[in-house]
């Protein structure tokens, strides 16, 4: 051991973070280690770095007895004089070893220790350092996949983010750029792990924070954040100055703002709605880009009917039921799109007995509405060839459902039937609910001669 020790202390204190003290222990805890390793694992030692020399000092430590029993840990009163003239029966005497016979295993084993000492202070400064920061946005390198997994390299460590948490068709190669999200950060036996996510609807937040000074300062607050990672996402904005515009702030002058949160996401859909505390103006905002034309609002269930222009049912529903789904996550009620055409149809009562024929869909059943076919019974009655050229629909769906028609008919021309036998049954009984006969007034029918 020489000074070249001491500069190699230095050396990887500044390098790694780690407290010189730690470092330090773990050379002296290493080299304890190899001593015992090479001359007996019952010594009582004791290690210290001479930090003047740059040199480990080991003293091995005996109790003075008359009689030695056992080498390690004894010495003989007349040899412990030798060393000390004040010796006593009892005393514990220190001599210094010679620790250049070290031994190429006893070295190893020393490095052995010294890493695993270096890598748990490493462990536990990143834990200590990342701990406090979940919820927060850090910038990586890729280094590689494992497993579909991603590991990305944050400087002083690698976090993971999980194939979980990854937008979907997002590809990266070694040596790109990104940002994630910070979700957790665990300690485990091995490594300080930090788990990172990029579909979180907070790593969406907090992009905008980021953008968005208005945010930070707490004049614009988001109210609500909804994804469908990689593909959209609806965030509500509200404001609490009234000259300050939540959307416009969100935006930025030209896009700039909003632009610079797609690219991250690459290009991700995002809609910024205002938010509103009455449901009926949330849910126009909430269906952008489609607009409604009416809505009915059922607190009590907390649903909403939105009625949208034929047109735009469509656009109002979103490409298999995106947007109407992200704009119910986003209020936490249940909205239900219809279009002008449909809520008009369902105002006439018979439009019902349509759709409780087997095998009709509302689309179908507009479709026959709009030809005048407004009840079963007429379905029950439509030439099957005719109506299905006029509603442009299969010629063999349209039979099956006029077929369907007729026995839902029959069947409720039974039901009827039963009911009205039943009720002119009571009508003819001896005695009304006022125990009076079954004729008017309470007089007995005279019979027929």
């Amino acid at each position: 051991m020489s000074l070249e020790l001491k500069r190699t202390i230095d050396q990887v204190s500044r390098e790694k973070g780690l407290d010189r003290n730690i470092l330090v222990a773990a050379v002296e805890e290493a080299v304890k280690s190899a001593v015992k390793k090479r001359f007996g694992s019952h010594l009582d030692l004791e290690v210290n770095f001479n930090e003047n020399e740059g040199k480990i000092e080991v003293f091995r430590y005996r109790t003075v007895v008359e009689k030695v029993r056992n080498q390690e840990t004894e010495i003989a009163l007349e040899e412990a004089r030798e060393l000390d003239p004040e010796s006593e029966i009892g005393d514990s005497i220190g001599t210094k070893m010679d620790t250049s016979s070290l031994g190429r295993i006893a070295a190893q084993s020393a490095r052995q220790v010294i890493i695993q000492k270096m890598k748990r202070a490493e462990r536990d400064l990143i834990y200590e350092e990342f701990k406090d920061r979940e919820g927060e946005i850090v910038n990586g390198i890729v280094q590689r996949y494992e497993r579909g997994n991603l590991i990305v390299n944050l400087g002083r460590t690698e976090a993971l983010l999980p194939s979980s948490e990854q937008i979907p068709n997002d590809s990266y190669r070694r040596g790109d750029r990104l940002r994630a999200y910070i979700i957790e950060v665990r300690k485990t036996p091995r490594e300080a792990q930090i788990i990172l996510s990029r579909t979180r609807p907070e790593f969406l937040l907090k992009l905008f924070e980021l953008e968005v000074p208005e945010i930070t300062e707490g004049i614009v607050q988001v109210m609500g954040v909804v994804r469908e990672p990689g593909s959209r996402s609806k965030i509500a904005v509200s404001s609490r100055e009234s000259d300050v515009d939540p959307v416009g702030a969100c935006v930025g002058m030209r896009g700039s703002r909003v632009q610079a949160v797609v690219q991250e996401l690459r290009g991700e859909k995002i809609d910024i709605v205002p938010w509103n505390p009455d449901p009926a103006k949330y849910v126009y905002n909430a269906l952008a880009p489609a607009e409604c034309s009416s809505v009915i609002v059922d607190e009590a269930n907390m649903s909403i009917e939105a009625i949208v222009p034929d047109e735009q049912l469509s656009l109002a529903i979103g490409r298999q039921g995106q947007n109407v789904r992200l704009a119910a996550k986003l209020m936490g009620w249940k909205i239900d799109v219809r279009s002008e055409t449909r809520h008009a149809n369902m105002q006439d009562p018979n439009y019902f007995t349509l759709l409780e024929v087997p095998g009709m869909t509302e689309n179908i059943a507009d479709k026959l509405y709009a030809q005048g076919i407004t009840s079963a019974e007429l379905l029950s009655q439509a030439d099957p060839e005719a109506l299905a050229g006029d509603a442009k629909l299969a010629v063999d769906l349209v039979k099956s459902l006029v077929e369907e028609a007729g026995h839902y008919m029959e069947e409720h021309r039974t039901t009827e039937e039963t009911v009205s036998a039943a009720d002119s049954e009571a009508e003819g009984s001896p005695e009304n609910d006022n125990g009076d006969s079954g004729t008017p007034g309470g007089q007995p029918e005279e019979a027929e001669a």
